[in-house]
């Protein structure tokens, strides 16, 4: 009677889901199946192939990815990226320490997205969570690019290492370019205790609310921005607080697009940091257009409530470089400006156009 219940039960259990052996990914021919069944999913040491996305975006709610080994990206010819793709709610990313390598010296020509080698995007976060201690080296161009979150996420103890592409090329230029740390487009977003070495914007802010960026080391690039905002675009509710900033062309930023309209930029407050820049240590400009300054600023973007608190310390450590420069547009810089917690030293001091209503600072 024994083997024939048996038998009577086998085809129950055979129309049972059969957990997988393994949640590793070891591979890209991995990731379908793994996303398919697991929750609590490892990544080990591999090498994706070029010209294709190490996409995640078919992760459970819930879920838990961790890397038990370094990554490698190899190099792909003619494709934008992004490289890493993940997406998902309540998504809890562990780099353990381990390192995305980006094969970025086999791309760099000195024109970053701007010509010469395609070189693609490097990491598309779409997930709402945590994102924390990974190693992000020698990343092509644009390394985080942050955006479409259904809740709250938290970026942390996350190093950018791009110095490799401070070597010049033969026309004197650095062989990286366009190697934006954070480009954040997202709502209720922490990005906190993150080392960024490049050369580019540390963060930048391009739309989006409640963005907090707190206590990060930006070396070697161009500063923390809010922007370049374009048309229809909003930023509200950005604090910039307690980071460090060195061997930096530009201090703290906010650029509006030339002619842009129909956005706005708002509530933007800056505490406790400390700066060192060459060229320009606060800088608010309405007249940016096509990566650089016309000199004429438009007023289609208001920017209003921008508050330096605490000690903001700004240092120039060149005879030439500018200490504030504020370029406004006709009515176009609103509401409350208070910077009494702005103190700048070095090079020159500047200037201050539009009329902004700043109060508790003037330049010397």
């Amino acid at each position: 009677m024994f083997p024939v219940a048996l038998l009577l039960l086998a085809p129950l259990v055979s129309s049972l889901s059969v957990p997988r052996a393994s949640c590793t990914i070891s591979s890209l021919d991995d990731v379908d199946d793994v996303l398919a069944s697991c929750t609590d999913i490892t990544i080990a040491s591999f090498t994706v192939d070029g010209n294709t996305a190490f996409d995640l975006s078919a992760l459970a709610q819930g879920s838990t990815v961790t890397l038990a080994g370094n990554v490698t990206f190899a190099k792909s010819t003619d494709f934008s990226g992004p490289m890493f793709i993940i997406d998902g709610s309540d998504i809890t990313f562990d780099g353990a320490g381990f390192t995305f390598d980006g094969n970025g010296p086999a791309y760099w020509d000195g024109l970053g997205g701007n010509g010469g080698v395609t070189k693609p995007q490097f990491l598309k976060i779409k997930i709402s969570g945590t994102f924390k201690d990974l190693v992000v080296l020698n990343a092509p161009r644009n390394i985080f690019s942050v955006g479409s979150n259904d809740a709250a996420l938290t970026i942390s103890g996350v190093t950018i290492d791009n110095t490799a592409g401070n070597v010049l090329n033969s026309n004197g230029i650095k062989l990286g370019h366009n190697t934006d740390c954070f480009d954040v487009s997202a709502h209720d977003v922490t990005i906190t205790g993150c080392t960024c070495l490049n050369q580019d914007d540390c963060l930048a802010v391009n739309s989006g609310s409640n963005i907090l960026f707190s206590d990060n080391f930006c070396s070697g690039g161009h500063g923390i921005s809010i922007g370049s905002i374009a048309t229809g675009k909003t930023v509200t509710g950005v604090t910039i607080s307690g980071n460090t900033v060195v061997k930096s062309t530009n201090g703290l930023r906010i650029k509006t697009v030339f002619e842009a309209t129909n956005g706005s930029v708002s509530d933007i407050t800056y505490t406790d940091n400390d700066v060192e820049a060459s060229d320009f240590g606060v800088i608010i400009e309405q007249d940016y257009e096509n990566g650089s300054p016309t000199g004429v600023p438009t007023n289609g973007i208001e920017i209003s409530n921008v508050i330096y608190s605490g000690k903001n310390s700004v240092r120039m450590t060149e005879d030439d470089g500018l200490q504030v420069f504020v370029l406004c547009g006709d009515g176009s810089c609103t509401g409350t400006w208070d910077w009494k917690g702005l103190a700048v030293s070095g090079g020159e001091s500047g200037s201050i156009t539009g009329d902004p209503p700043i109060v508790g600072f003037s330049l010397d």
